[in-house]
């Protein structure tokens, strides 16, 4: 079963999307951290972000994984624990422009397809439900205002010692909706099947519970068939 979980930057999707995963014993991909993790090797191998084939050449042999810990999963980039340096503010201001290269998009597609076609997997990203997994059985699409996003990213930064103002957040956060929701290639959408869930005034357990139902439902619907 394919779960697909896309909405704008600070939505909390990731979040939720790993409490469904661990609560129905599914696997967890997170589409976002593979892009952050491209936008960190661009920076440390002194690539341009814009550099759609010195990233790609650098790309082919990078090996991204994932692994669980008590503090929550943690990112590898060949072997290296990036967990912390994707979520510095130079990687998310500038992980639009190296995940809007239609190469790159390709190649990371590529990837978040070959995990998705052996395992029960809930899949959270910006256009997982439009193009890399059009076929979920269940989409859902969260949106947030940029006031409550920003709150809650300056809150998860304030945790991982990174003190950027909120108002910077909220332009930020505004202005990566507005490059996702323009770029030519996968723009940030919601798929015509998708069900929107507005997290502004959810708690994070109210929502897990939201998309839990809607996984049932598609569940029962399928078997009465």
């Amino acid at each position: 079963m394919q779960i697909a979980i896309d909405g704008p930057a600070g939505s909390g999707k990731s979040t939720i999307a790993k409490l469904v995963a661990t609560k129905l014993g599914f696997i967890y991909c997170d589409t976002g951290a593979m892009y952050r993790t491209a936008t960190v090797m661009a920076k440390q191998k002194g690539i341009g972000y814009g550099d759609e084939a010195g990233i790609m050449a650098a790309l082919r042999d990078l090996d991204i994984t994932f692994k669980p810990s008590a503090e929550g999963q943690l990112v590898f980039m060949d072997g290296e624990d990036v967990t912390l340096a994707i979520r510095q503010e130079e990687t998310t201001n500038n992980v639009s422009q190296v995940s809007a290269l239609p190469k790159v998009r390709q190649e990371m597609v590529r990837r978040q397809r070959e995990i998705a076609a052996n395992n029960d997997i809930v899949m959270d990203g910006r256009d997982i439900g439009t193009t890399v997994l059009p076929g979920a059985e269940v989409k859902i699409f969260m949106v947030a205002s940029v006031a409550t996003r920003a709150q809650r990213r300056h809150k998860e930064n304030v945790e991982k010692g990174i003190m950027t103002p909120v108002a910077t957040l909220e332009e930020e956060i505004a202005e990566r909706d507005r490059k996702d929701s323009t770029r030519a290639v996968s723009p940030l959408r919601k798929a015509a099947d998708a069900v929107e869930i507005d997290s502004s005034n959810m708690t994070i357990d109210q929502e897990v519970q939201t998309i839990i139902e809607l996984v049932n439902k598609k569940r029962l619907k399928t078997q009465n068939k």
